[in-house]
């Protein structure tokens, strides 16, 4: 039951993520030089989240959060994984392919997947029955035209990989959002009269940004918009294959954003929009990204101001079907509740970044501890042969009232000092359990402990 309405028998489950796509950059977010009818179309009939998070503001450990229902630090995915690395998610870890799978469901992903790229820890390793992309960052690549960041270009070439299997190497990449999607439909043809799980994380809009002919220069506003065009063009094709099967009425449909634009990137980063700085940053910029959860006649359409995390997405998924949610507990909260007007199911939200504890979220209330982070703010954009550089800056001891400031722009930690010690205790108990390497605390529970090397 989802508040007093009872469920299909068992929901398909569609995840659509984005990389690097900012909190404004969809037409129901705001943006006015986008064009983006086919999500904007979930949004209106769907629910629209405000405060929404990634648990981490870069691409590895995000992806980690919405496939463990785990803060990325706990499965030991807290930064950035390379392709030289031999590191991935551990097997022991249960992904929410896993977890479906347990319950009879196909499933498939085509795109980005970044969280291993050896045999070990490709995405068939972790319940997934089809795969198609790349196994990490487009840009992590020796072309000097894909990789303007000379001391970078030691990357091998990248991979276009079905399965286990490298079929190209340097793909064009103007041809893989339509190649996702192509794949993608395909397989809701050959698995309609199943239940499927579908997770479709897209390679852009990270940088370089590549668009198919049929989209390039119909935005009229840039190379940026082209690409987001083809991809809620994309959407709009899965949309369209699961109303050929009258499937609509029974799929969860989530959308979604990895971490916060690239701002660093000029005019082919995403935007921010009012938020402070951007991926890379525990700062608003950074975590907050688009959200929406499409499912006719389950959800009612809406916008929450719930505060919700990508870590809520597969114990939402495993309410919602009955699934088993695994050997260790989650992070992450069901947001069924939130579905029907409920509130968020968090006391509190953490923002790590790699190991370091930065700030907590709790209600209203943001705060900061000491830390040094890379600004937006006096730093050099890129341009196609420079990759940019930002400006190092630091913040002290800050509080934020997000409900008046949601730029985070004014502290308030002297005149709130009730407030302050009660967010230190959030703080104080996350570090006792997970660490926190500002303070060389070691936490208690599985820090770093599930690493497959």
């Amino acid at each position: 039951m989802v508040g007093c309405q009872t469920l299909p028998e068992i929901p398909n489950v569609i995840l659509i993520v984005t990389d690097d796509q900012g909190w404004v950059d969809l037409g129901s977010y705001g943006a006015e030089d986008l064009v983006t009818p086919h999500l904007d179309s979930l949004a209106a009939g769907g629910l629209r989240f405000t405060d929404f998070y990634t648990a981490a503001a870069s691409c590895s450990p995000s992806r980690a959060a919405f496939l463990t229902g785990m803060y990325p630090q706990r499965v030991g995915i807290p930064g950035v994984l390379m392709p030289q690395s031999r590191r991935g998610l551990h097997p022991d870890e249960q992904t929410l392919a896993e977890m479906l799978k347990g319950l009879g469901y196909a499933t498939a992903i085509f795109g980005k997947w970044h969280l291993g790229h050896d045999s070990l820890h490709l995405p068939l390793q972790h319940g997934f029955d089809e795969y198609l992309g790349i196994p990490y960052s487009n840009d992590m690549t020796p072309d000097a035209v894909k990789n303007p960041n000379p001391p970078a270009r030691q990357h091998p070439p990248v991979p276009l990989v079905d399965g286990f299997r490298t079929i190209e190497l340097e793909p064009d990449q103007s041809q893989l959002t339509r190649r996702y999607t192509e794949r993608a439909t395909a397989f809701i043809d050959a698995n309609h009269d199943k239940p499927f799980f579908l997770y479709l994380p897209h390679t852009f809009p990270h940088v370089p940004l590549f668009v198919s002919e049929a989209f390039e220069g119909q935005s009229g506003a840039g190379l940026y918009a082209d690409v987001i065009m083809e991809i809620d063009w994309s959407v709009g094709q899965i949309i369209e294959t699961l109303q050929h099967y009258n499937l609509t009425g029974n799929t969860l449909v989530i959308f979604s954003s990895d971490n916060g634009p690239w701002l660093i990137k000029g005019d082919h980063s995403g935007h921010a929009g009012p938020l402070r700085e951007g991926k890379g940053t525990t700062f608003e910029g950074g975590h907050r990204v688009p959200m929406l959860m499409f499912w006719p006649g389950i959800i009612p359409p809406g916008v929450t101001r719930a505060m919700a995390s990508a870590i809520d997405v597969m114990p939402t998924v495993a309410a919602l079907t009955g699934a088993s949610p695994g050997p260790f507990p989650f992070d992450g909260r069901s947001l069924v509740d939130v579905l029907h007007g409920g509130p968020s199911p968090h006391e509190a939200l953490f923002f790590y970044q790699g190991y370091q504890l930065q700030a907590v979220r709790s209600g209203q209330w943001k705060l900061h501890v000491p830390h040094h982070y890379r600004s937006i703010h006096g730093a050099t954009l890129a341009t196609p042969t420079f990759q940019g550089a930002y400006r190092q800056d630091s913040i002290g001891l800050s509080l934020f009232d997000l409900q008046s400031d949601i730029g985070e722009t004014t502290n308030l930690a002297d005149s709130h000092p009730d407030v302050v010690d009660r967010l230190l205790g959030y703080m104080n108990r996350m570090r006792e359990d997970l660490g926190d390497g500002l303070t060389d605390t070691e936490g208690s529970n599985r820090r770093r402990s599930r690493v497959l090397e």
